[in-house]
């Protein structure tokens, strides 16, 4: 009798829950979700993907999910760095599946520099403040709310949908769980096409609606190491050949260094798109160079026009290079027998990593400075094709939520977990329907912010979006 009373207790405390999420109006279900993995610490020093990954599944599962749709995976040697697959089937066996992408890991934070905690979930004056609240969190709590109303709504979609949610996106060299799915688990994110974060709406300094954006291919995110190997001495005899100097010398030149100019269909879209936003803006000398830099991407005044007026403009046009870090000398009262950088390089689609390294090698033109290739993350590979069957509903939404707003083909400056899937042979899109303010909600960065507004609607864009697709022939 009494384990019949817990079971039954059980089942009715589950039926309400189940309900509670099935209408969720407000969203207060949704936003229990997202605070909770927000407060999951998923930075590689001290935190835990697969926890969140756990955490997530077991919401899933309470919302009716079978054990057998939800995959939780791990790397022997990666415990902490785990992910979850989980899968709602389609009515249409034909019909190739659609993969939702999100990473779950975050940058780190110190809590001494943050004005809040950053792994406390605080909202104030209409934003929520916390590291991950942005990247990628907020996309990847829609994505699993998105799913979890689904299966409660008793939807059955026309194709397969998949969400995957990996760690590793965050950091260089660290175990990637998207790239670990594509080549040991492709059969659990197969799919005709995948959505993941990389774009979405633009706001002004305003905070006026500009555009929304859809990214159909990134830059690749490299390291190099620059180094100056000395002899050294005391530092009472100061000589003119310190590895330090030499070292700033070499930095200076790649400063001043510019790679080609290059477009693709993104960036090309994106120019001719935002010409026309910039000139009913009254700006008619930026628009003039962006419509100039598509015909002519030699044109060197209008480059400079497009490029002094936003630096995202500019990183969208060619491939970056910029110092991150430095590392020199042994002793105060020394003089250094080893200088370091390290220099990011963001290499625009198609361009190899060995071609960047040479490139580098040239402008320092100093064979003292060795310029050596850190671990490569992965394949650079072309942009996905962007079809009308991707632009097409994710126009028509827009016109139905933000009436007026363009949207807009963009190259993404910033790597995401898309290199691997577009590699792997699975078309990856970034969509996310969130408008950002232009510091981008300081992703990254101190106090990272996303606006309440801003994500509540970004949910329920994608879940309409999803749902459309979904029904797609």
């Amino acid at each position: 009798m009494k384990s019949r009373f817990v079971l039954g207790a059980v089942t009715a405390m589950l039926a309400c829950v189940q309900s509670a999420y099935a209408a969720d109006p407000t969203g207060q279900q949704f936003r229990a979700l997202y605070k909770e993995l927000v407060e999951t610490n998923t930075t590689l020093s001290s935190g835990s993907c697969t926890l969140a990954a756990e955490r997530i599944a077991a919401r899933m599962k309470t919302a009716g999910f079978p054990e057998s749709d939800l995959h939780i995976f791990t790397a022997p040697d990666h415990p902490k760095e785990g992910g979850l697959v989980a899968v709602l089937p389609g009515r249409d066996p034909k019909a190739k599946p659609i993969l939702l992408l999100a990473h779950i890991d975050v940058v780190e934070a110190k809590r001494e520099d943050w004005v809040r905690d950053p792994f406390t979930l605080i909202e104030e004056d209409g934003k929520f403040y916390a590291r991950g609240a942005v990247d990628d969190k907020a996309q990847a709590a829609i994505w699993a709310d998105s799913l979890i109303r689904f299966k409660q709504e008793g939807y059955k979609p026309r194709h397969t949908l998949k969400m995957a949610l990996t760690c590793g996106e965050e950091t260089s060299g660290a175990f990637n769980g998207a790239e670990w799915l594509s080549k040991n688990r492709r059969d659990l994110i197969d799919a005709g096409f995948a959505l993941n974060e990389g774009a979405g709406g633009e706001l002004n300094a305003a905070g006026k609606r500009v555009s929304m954006t859809v990214q159909a291919g990134e830059k690749v995110s490299q390291n190099y190491r620059l180094e100056v190997i000395n002899r050294g001495g005391h530092s009472s005899r100061p000589m003119k050949d310190n590895a330090i100097y030499h070292l700033a010398g070499a930095l200076t030149k790649v400063q001043g260094y510019e790679f080609p100019i290059q477009l693709t269909d993104g960036s090309t879209g994106y120019l001719n798109a935002m010409s026309k936003i910039q000139l009913s803006a009254g700006h008619k000398e930026i628009a003039d160079a962006m419509l100039a830099v598509v015909k002519n991407p030699g044109d060197v005044k209008a480059v400079s026009t497009v490029s002094s007026a936003d630096p995202s403009w500019a990183a969208m046009l060619h491939t970056t290079c910029v110092a991150t870090m430095l590392d020199a000398g042994h002793a105060t009262n020394a003089l250094p027998q080893r200088a370091r950088a390290n220099v990011n390089c963001r290499i625009f689609p198609g361009v190899t990593q060995e071609t960047v390294r040479q490139a580098l090698v040239k402008a320092i033109d100093d064979p003292a400075v060795k310029v050596e290739t850190l671990e490569i993350r992965g394949e650079n590979s072309a942009p996905p094709v962007l079809t009308r069957a991707i632009m097409e509903p994710v126009e028509k939404l827009t016109a139905k939520m933000w009436p007026g707003v363009p949207v807009l083909p963009i190259l993404q400056s910033g790597a995401t977990d898309g290199q691997f899937l577009n590699a792997a042979g699975i078309p990856t899109y970034g969509i996310s329907g969130i408008f950002l303010t232009p510091d981008l909600g300081n992703i990254h960065g101190l106090n990272e912010y996303i606006g309440v507004q801003s994500l509540m609607e970004g949910r329920t864009f994608l879940h309409e979006l999803v749902k459309t697709y979904a029904e797609q022939n």
